[in-house]
């Protein structure tokens, strides 16, 4: 029950963005942009399962400074029994002082049921450089400072300073499709955690896209039977305004 309800606020929460910015998408052009998408499969029959993902970014964009916020919901239940409930929220905040270097500050949360560390907060301040800028291709990478808190699935808790690394990598191979590259790093005194999303997005129409992206989440401890590593893999209808 808690899995439906789970997936009926992600639907509805993503259709009301959808609404959003479609009403967006007629007004003139401004500092505002962003995206909604979703991707669901049912299966019945000899087996039963059913998986949801939901994502949605908004970007600010104005002279020197650029703001995104994120979130992103993953469910899946196999036969009524739920086997992957992610939740995810962050913000990031640049500011150019010249046309290659920046400096940023970001905070993200994530609540997942079936991972060694069921909810981690972490803020982190730091310098990012532009080592590509181009029509096709862009390439960002960051280093940083910062402070992260886990309550791990055991009940035990971790807090403490973190070194956080990044890199951003935007290849636009065609006008319809483009092919993209995030990987973080934050390690700390008890843990190593690192990210990577891969992903390709091709254009179906003018603000509508369909997007393959695959996701590896590690922990280099984590408490006794629990996996170090955690991956997805989701197929997503995207709206653009």
């Amino acid at each position: 029950m808690k899995a439906l309800i789970s997936r009926l606020f992600c639907l509805t929460i993503v259709s009301g963005f959808l609404a959003i910015g479609s009403v967006s998408a007629e007004q003139e052009d401004g500092p505002w942009s962003g995206k909604a998408g979703l991707g669901y499969l049912a299966t019945s029959g000899n087996s039963e399962s059913s998986s949801l993902n939901a994502l949605f970014r908004l970007s600010y964009n104005l002279t020197n400074w650029h703001h995104q916020f994120g979130a992103q919901a993953i469910s899946n239940v196999t036969s009524d029994v739920t086997t992957a409930e992610r939740y995810q929220l962050n913000f990031k905040s640049k500011y150019d002082f010249t046309e290659h270097d920046y400096v940023f500050g970001l905070v993200s949360w994530e609540k997942d049921r079936f991972s060694g560390y069921e909810e981690q907060l972490s803020e982190a301040i730091g310098y990012g450089r532009r080592l590509l800028n181009s029509d096709t291709q862009i390439l960002n990478v960051e280093l940083g400072l910062g402070a992260k808190q886990a309550d791990l699935s055991d009940g035990t808790r971790e807090t403490g300073v973190i070194g956080r690394a990044g890199l951003d990598y935007l290849w636009k191979f065609s006008d319809t499709a483009d092919f993209t590259q995030l990987l973080a790093v934050e390690s700390g005194s008890g843990n190593t955690y690192i990210e990577s999303v891969t992903a390709v997005t091709a254009k179906l129409m003018e603000s509508l896209a369909l997007s393959v992206s695959y996701t590896i989440k590690n922990n280099s401890d984590v408490p006794v039977g629990r996996d170090k590593s955690d991956t997805f893999t989701a197929i997503n209808l995207e709206y653009a305004f």
